[in-house]
């Protein structure tokens, strides 16, 4: 009522019955890793600040063409051969500042059609002098540089001659400058992140946080391989950990041990562990280049998201834009004995490549199996989990600090069950409940603010194993005329 006198008739609205929850984003990809950032106009450079990407048109704005050496354009381009519909928050680490290497005096000729090309591209500090070391020449009067590509071409108006051989100096955007924790990040004493850490909190800026997190490249390394899981934890997302170049079957396996020597030892329910590498065809070099499967499997996953929906597992799904594997795996159905099998046993994820099944994702289960048989371990499970958990917390925020009476509990409870509703039509549950016990609400946590609900669902385990029982039946001989 208000508080002020009235002679007369007022109207108070009162809000009740349930409210409709909206699930969370679930196909967001944090990426990490670097980018050739003088392919970018300048207003569109960025270090360490997650920029996000929707399309392979917003991939090449804001993070360059895929050269040798870097890791985010072709992870862009790996996720988005995948399907329409991923969201990726991307982290560039390398900085055009800091992370280059210097050259001195490097020895090139003009060609006939007055360029030349230096031996590496994302050059700065260009200096051009003749091949006695004794002129030097001046930009945009006697040459001209392509920072990105590295080429330079000669004014013909210019004191370069046609055909001069010359020395430069120049510094090169150098991707190994960056380390393992650069790639980990950090927060500043501003609360200023940087790496990794940059995915957290990004909610505040985009309404969403990453799902998948991926650092190729850099994850074959423990450092960053667990500091993408504690990331993963803080998230509810799942991180997709390559094993290193070169891992053969029995490493990868024994990796899981305490005896391995891999970055795969680890029981942790967010971890998905990704093996072997791929081959794409490089049309810059004309080659088949090796590539890390996590991009690859997070596009896979983030397509099915968009398809299907999150509580699909992302195993058995013909991989795109690849021709090959690093190394065979060998796989058949019906065959328990086959490496593909083998390395699912323990809890990775794989590629099955059968007569004409194509490269297909193989492996429905995260790091914690086997050590854990719950069906959190399945991948898909997990997944939906997080999902409703979070969709349900973040539509919380319009009750919070409402008077608690019945009204508010039974609009509570019935909001989180029509969303349950919601998910088993869809075919994300097979069945699951809100329900508010008294037993769990003592008067003391009512009275200081607290209430307690219980959710319990299940969402649908993907058929991993189908078996046959049969029967020759002497018997059906009978039905002989």
């Amino acid at each position: 009522m208000a508080a002020n006198y009235l002679h007369g008739v007022e109207t108070i609205t009162i809000e009740k019955g349930p409210r409709p929850i909206t699930g969370v984003k679930t196909a967001v990809i944090g990426l990490v890793g670097t980018a050739p950032m003088l392919d970018v106009a300048a207003a569109d450079r960025s270090l360490n600040a997650p920029v996000v990407v929707r399309n392979p048109v917003d991939a090449a704005k804001y993070f360059g063409t895929n050269r040798t050496g870097f890791t985010i354009p072709a992870a862009l381009d790996a996720i988005f051969d995948q399907g329409n519909g991923p969201i990726c928050i991307v982290v560039n680490t390398i900085d055009p500042a800091n992370d280059v290497t210097a050259v001195t005096a490097e020895a090139v000729t003009f060609g006939t059609d007055n360029t030349l090309t230096l031996a590496h591209p994302q050059v700065s500090a260009v200096v051009v002098k003749s091949s006695d070391g004794l002129t030097t020449h001046v930009l945009d009067t006697d040459y001209t540089v392509n920072a990105a590509t590295g080429k330079i071409t000669r004014v013909t108006t210019g004191a370069i001659a046609a055909g001069a051989a010359v020395k430069v100096d120049y510094s090169w955007l150098d991707p190994s400058k960056v380390l393992a924790a650069d790639i980990i990040g950090a927060v500043d004493v501003d609360g200023n992140r940087s790496g990794l850490q940059a995915l957290i909190g990004t909610y505040n800026l985009f309404g969403y946080v990453a799902k998948m997190i991926i650092a190729p490249g850099y994850c074959t390394q423990d450092s960053v391989a667990v500091e993408m899981i504690a990331v993963a934890d803080k998230l509810r997302a799942m991180a997709l950990i390559d094993a290193p170049i070169g891992t053969t079957v029995s490493e990868a396996i024994t990796g899981r041990g305490p005896s391995g020597t891999i970055n795969f030892n680890t029981s942790n329910k967010r971890a998905v562990l990704c093996f072997p590498h791929v081959k794409r065809y490089d049309t810059a070099t004309d080659t088949e280049v090796l590539e890390p499967l996590s991009q690859r499997l997070a596009g896979v996953i983030a397509a099915k998201d968009v398809e299907r929906g999150y509580w699909w597992s992302p195993s058995n799904t013909e991989v795109k834009g690849i021709v090959g594997m690093e190394l065979p795996i060998t796989a058949l159905i019906n065959d328990s004995t086959t490496e593909a099998n083998a390395l699912n046993e323990a809890g990775i994820v794989t590629l099955f490549n059968s007569f004409g099944s194509g490269i297909r994702t193989w492996g429905n289960r995260s790091a914690a199996f086997p050590s854990n048989t719950s069906p959190e371990n399945f991948i898909n499970v997990q997944r939906t989990a997080d999902i409703i958990h979070e969709s349900i917390e973040y539509n919380m925020l319009q009750f919070i600090d409402r008077p608690i009476n019945q009204a508010l509990i039974d609009t509570i409870r019935e909001s989180v069950n029509g969303f349950i509703r919601t998910l088993i039509m869809r075919g994300a549950l097979i069945d699951g409940q809100c329900v508010y016990d008294p037993a769990k609400n003592p008067v003391t946590e009512i009275a200081a603010g607290h209430l307690t609900f219980d959710i319990e669902f299940m969402p649908p385990t993907p058929a991993e194993r189908i078996t046959f029982e049969s029967f020759i039946n002497i018997e059906l001989l009978k039905s002989l005329q």
